[in-house]
Order: structure tokens, then C-alpha cells, then sequence
């Protein structure tokens, strides 16, 4: 039983630790990288 519960408790330590990496990432809003070096910005209006 023992062995039992040394294998199982790890496995679902993980699974858990993977689920809330999956929610954090629907809750969460993304980030907009930022713009590379050199980039000019998209609005630009004095062309």
C-alpha cells in the first residue's frame, strides 16, 4: 500500500501542478511583446 501511494502521490502532484499551469494561461490575459529595435509603430499619420 505504501508503494502504492509513493507512485500515485508524485503523478497527481504533477498533474495538478500542469492543470493550473493550463487555467493560469485561459485566466490570464497574453502580453503584447514588445516592438523589435527599428520597428516604427503601425498609426503613424504624417505621411
Amino acid at each position: 500500500m505504501a508503494v502504492l501511494l509513493a507512485v500515485c502521490v508524485p503523478v497527481l502532484m504533477l498533474g495538478v501542478v500542469l492543470a493550473l499551469g493550463r487555467y493560469e494561461e485561459l485566466v490570464l490575459p497574453g502580453t503584447v511583446p514588445p516592438p523589435a529595435d527599428g520597428a516604427e509603430p503601425a498609426d503613424r499619420t504624417d505621411q
